[in-house]
């Protein structure tokens, strides 16, 4: 029998090797028809008597990605379609479909016959899941190998197994911390936690595998023999009694109850381990088809699983334009941004040259490259040979002529208008006249700085936030006269180095920047109004955010919220900015000398380590204190959403950005919105702009202007519409350009 996506070969011992690789994918991921294959193969394992066992592996550098999790959209599509006409049919419809892949594991765990899982590389999801009901497990010995259970990061969770077999093969403490994080694992770790068997030299793999079964594998899982006891003891035991109150604390205090899935593993794995294995696939199924249904899950899988990748792969980059391989790249600026840069692009395996005013300069930033590549290799996540390779990569200088030949130049100077004039104008002597120049800006107008070059078509914004090797967010600004080429470029340099790019018009604060300006505004009102400090703090993280406003203001600096206020009252005039606010501002900064992490005090004091930040005991002297019991603790949560939601709103009336998938994805990646909502537009779509307006207008009542939703939202609201239906980023179109 033949197959589109597996081959099977029997070898003289009666061992099928089936190998996954479908051929139009460059990675393997399950699908309707390779999930159909493969119960056709178990099928043929189990009834051909010459067969004694069978090797799983891959055909790929990757083992398998996972489940296709647009197949999982289609699924609830065809749900809720099928709920207008029979709610209880349409239940029971998603929660037989939801288990369609847990019940082909389990057939294959129990066909009679031993199968091993050769696990060659990237090993996620549902693949992990299908190794785990294997009754042997092997990974190579590389790097490449990863293995994790990473549904809970998109909304979901394992449900094809994984919150039953892996509580059975490691401790209950080591399960839940690799289910609820989506922890991803080492071929050693994964062996030490007793989720693997073996580890083999990549060439023996196979050859391996292969052996578990000729030396007699049994056929049977640990969980199916009589007198199976649990790793770690059972539920109701001193060890239970010691893990299950603090990891149900845990788990509050880290996700604040934002999650469904991860409260749903907790669950799964409690009732799961107090039946039988069978019983407790039917749990995990049943929470498996709720948590589906949640809203959390289909913002979550939306955002950051499809339209991510979709990002990723280019999908705003201009069509007919050659995909630039990049030779050599330019940095103008060797400081903490510049030198970041080059990493990243050394990183990549492409050769820089990182250009300042002196070589002492140029050297300084190269040192950057090299002490974060020392602590990677420190902590081994890199050899020795490959610091060497990247540090090689990368050409301190002082000369502007040692430009000559760069695809690309990526300016990162001092956020002066006139400095950045010099250096355009340096670097565009010598470079080719088919290279892109872009400015790493955070506040001057593209369009404004396109005037200094002579070909201003070829002249892009490219915006990296701080710090570079960590942030995964770049924009992408386009200037008025940006051309497809530029556009194209940029985002080409922006995959090539691995991280997202959105493309975003050009505007003051571009789009990123001002949502976090009013993220931190609608704090300084708060303390202004009394609030205690803590409160807003724990306000935002209960509301999802990562980091709350004023350390968040810390990390930025409190002096460049400073500058920025002062320039926009410059620029826009005094009404601009909120004469309270810069009073608090300059009260911290010239009053008490309070500059931020950067000076060891901000709204926070930093002592010296080991000792932990703490808010400023003197904040509560600047302004009346409220009592905290006469907050409305769920209102400040929802005044720091919504200020910044609104703030997306408007940037798509006014067509800064497009697309709500950047909208979303940027401000997860780049400030971390409340993941859980799917993103600044998916948070409003999810409650509805009816609701969400209406909810506005209380706020705008109470707390002023701030709070006035834009025209758009009003006729979203009038019509009933979402932001993906008037913005369908799936509707043919042109890329839109700055107006």
């Amino acid at each position: 029998m033949t197959y589109t996506n597996f081959t099977v070969d029997t070898d003289a011992d009666g061992i099928a090797l089936v190998t996954w690789n479908m051929p139009d994918r460059s990675m393997n991921v399950f699908t309707e028809e390779v999930m159909n294959e493969l119960e056709k193969i178990i099928d043929h394992v189990v009834a051909d008597a010459a067969i004694k066992g069978a090797v799983i592996t891959s055909g790929k550098d990757s083992f398998s990605g996972g489940a296709d999790l647009t197949m999982l959209q289609k699924m609830l599509a065809v749900f809720a379609k099928e709920k207008t006409k029979d709610p209880e049919k349409a239940a029971q419809l998603l929660f037989d479909n939801a288990g369609r892949m847990g019940g082909l594991w389990r057939k294959l765990e129990t066909s009679g016959k031993p199968w091993v899982s050769a696990i060659n590389g990237t090993c996620m999801g549902g693949a992990f899941e299908l190794s785990l009901a294997c009754h042997g497990r092997v990974a190579a010995d590389s790097e490449k190998v990863k293995m994790a259970l990473p549904e809970v990061k998109v909304g979901i969770f394992p449900g094809a197994g994984g919150t039953q077999r892996v509580p059975r093969l490691t401790d209950q403490q080591q399960a839940l911390q690799m289910l609820t994080t989506g922890q991803t694992l080492s071929p050693q770790k994964a062996k030490a936690m007793g989720l693997i068997h073996e580890v083999a030299e990549p060439g023996k793999l196979i050859e391996t595998a292969k052996a578990m079964i000729r030396n007699g594998l049994k056929a049977v899982q640990p969980w199916d023999e009589k007198g199976f006891k649990l790793p770690g003891g059972q539920i109701y035991s001193p060890a239970g009694f010691n893990l299950w109150p603090p990891a149900i604390a845990i788990l509050r205090r880290e996700t604040y109850g934002n999650y469904p899935a991860a409260a749903a593993i907790l669950k799964c794995v409690y009732e799961g381990l107090l039946v039988p294995f069978d019983t407790g696939l039917r749990i995990e199924q049943r929470y498996f088809t709720e948590i589906m249904q949640s809203k959390e899950a289909a913002a979550m899988i939306r955002s950051l699983f499809v339209s991510l990748q979709e990002l990723n792969k280019g999908a705003r980059r201009p069509a007919g334009v050659p995909e630039t391989k990049f030779k050599k790249i330019g940095i103008l600026g060797a400081g903490f941004m510049g030198a970041g840069i080059a990493f990243v692009t050394a990183k990549a395996g492409i050769p820089v040259v990182l250009l300042d005013r002196d070589m002492a300069s140029a050297e300084k930033g190269k040192t950057h490259s090299d002490s974060l590549i020392s602590d990677q290799v420190k902590k081994g996540r890199v050899k020795p040979e490959e610091k060497d390779r990247l540090l090689s990569l990368i050409t301190p200088s002082a000369d502007y002529a040692d430009l000559a030949g760069c695809d690309l130049v990526v300016e990162a100077v001092f956020e002066d208008s006139a400095v950045k004039k010099a250096a355009t104008e340096q670097a565009e002597a010598v470079l080719k006249s088919s290279a892109i120049f872009a400015s790493n800006t955070s506040t001057i107008p593209i369009t404004a700085l396109a005037k200094n070059s002579a070909r201003p078509k070829n002249f892009v914004g490219i915006h990296f936030f701080s710090p570079v090797d960590k942030m995964m967010l770049v924009e992408i600004i386009l200037g008025k006269k940006t051309g497809d080429k530029a556009l194209a470029t940029a985002i080409d340099f922006v995959r090539a180095i691995k991280k997202t790019p959105i493309v975003v018009n050009d505007t003051r604060g571009f789009y990123v920047n001002r949502c976090v300006l009013r993220y931190m505004s609608e704090a300084y009102k708060m303390l202004i109004e009394g609030v205690p400090a803590p409160m807003i703090e724990n306000a935002a993280k209960a509301a999802g955010m990562p980091v709350g406003p004023l350390a968040l203001t810390d990390e930025t600096a409190i002096d460049l919220a400073q500058k920025i206020m002062k320039q926009t009252v410059r620029d826009l005039g005094d009404k601009a900015v909120d004469p309270r606010q810069m009073a608090l501002i300059n009260t911290l900064v010239d009053t008490h000398g309070r500059f931020g992490r950067k000076n060891g005090k901000g709204f926070y004091d930093y002592p010296a380590k080991p000792a932990k930040k703490k808010l400023w005991p003197g904040l509560k002297d600047l302004y009346p204190q409220l009592e905290a019991e006469k907050v409305d603790y769920e209102e400040l949560q929802q005044r720091l959403l919504v200020t910044i939601a609104l703030e997306a709103a408007r940037v798509m009336e006014e067509g800064i950005v497009t697309d709500p998938r950047e909208a979303d994805v940027g401000s997860i990646l780049a400030f971390g919105f409340a993941p859980f909502t799917g993103g600044a537009l998916s948070y409003i779509d999810g409650i509805g702009a009816r609701e969400f307006v209406r909810i506005a207008k209380g706020l705008q009542k109470k707390y002023g202007a701030e709070f006035k939703a834009p025209k758009l939202l009003l006729d979203l609201a009038e019509k009933g519409e979402t932001f993906y239906q008037r913005f369908d980023p799936y509707a043919k179109g042109e890329v839109k350009k700055a107006a």
